[in-house]
């Protein structure tokens, strides 16, 4: 399960329409998945890691993001992006207003207006699917520069943990089978948090502050903490352009 700050860094950059999406001919909007362990892990000999006889399992993209080093990261990876939404925002609100006047009144203009404003509103469309993707595509690469990184130094950490328990094999759960590897496991033999708590001591990076709670308004009144991070309103559906004004 993505923990908030990647569900707020999703929103800042694919929080528009399903048509819009579906017409830039994107993929599935979820965080990048994570390498594995195997294959960011640094090179060992069999003599280096004990053979043990106990299994356990470790979900590696929840435990990156979990750590003070991947809150700390995405957190600021998410306000660098802040922006690039406004600026998606205006390029689909642009859309939609030519939109509203071709079905209000393309009943009331000449032939040659309508298609003029058809073609506008085209051309409109294809520069923010191409925008929608771009964006997309920078948030992705940027989201991976950042779990690599982390990963890389995560990696030996786990292989110590395993070691010192006497652990033979740690399964990552990431993925949910059929996807993934492990069909069912006992939350018992789930070290993520054993994990990120050794990680977090590893690398110094304190816990992200995080907005306190206001104080109750009058006397036995409790108020919840305020969120570290709203999701943004997304656009309006859009309808595909050159649709024909309702009769």
């Amino acid at each position: 399960m993505k923990n908030k700050s990647v569900q707020f860094l999703l929103a800042i950059v694919f929080a528009f329409p399903a048509t819009t999406l579906a017409q830039a001919g994107s993929t599935d909007p979820g965080l990048p998945a994570a390498p594995s362990a195997a294959n960011s892990a640094p090179t060992t000999s069999d003599s280096a890691v004990p053979g043990g006889s106990k299994i356990a399992t470790i979900n590696i993209e929840q435990a990156i993001f979990a750590s003070n080093e991947g809150q700390r990261d995405f957190d600021a990876l998410g306000k660098k992006l802040e922006p690039k939404q406004s600026e998606l925002k205006n390029q689909n609100d642009e859309v939609e207003n030519l939109k509203k006047q071709l079905n209000t009144g393309g009943d009331k203009m000449t032939e040659d207006a309508r298609n003029n404003l058809v073609k506008q509103i085209e051309q409109k469309q294809k520069a923010l699917e191409r925008s929608v993707q771009d964006a997309r595509d920078d948030a992705q690469s940027q989201q991976n520069e950042i779990a690599q990184r982390i990963l890389q130094k995560m990696a030996p950490v786990i292989v110590k943990y395993a070691s010192d328990k006497g652990f033979g094999a740690i399964l990552d759960t990431s993925k949910p089978w059929p996807d993934g590897p492990v069909l069912w496991a006992a939350p018992s033999v789930d070290i993520t948090k054993a994990i990120v708590d050794a990680y977090n001591v590893q690398s110094g990076v304190p816990a992200p502050a995080r907005p306190a709670a206001s104080k109750p308004a009058t006397s036995g009144a409790t108020t919840k903490p305020a969120s570290p991070s709203t999701k943004p309103a997304a656009p309006a559906a859009s309808k595909p352009a050159g649709t024909p004004p309702s009769q």
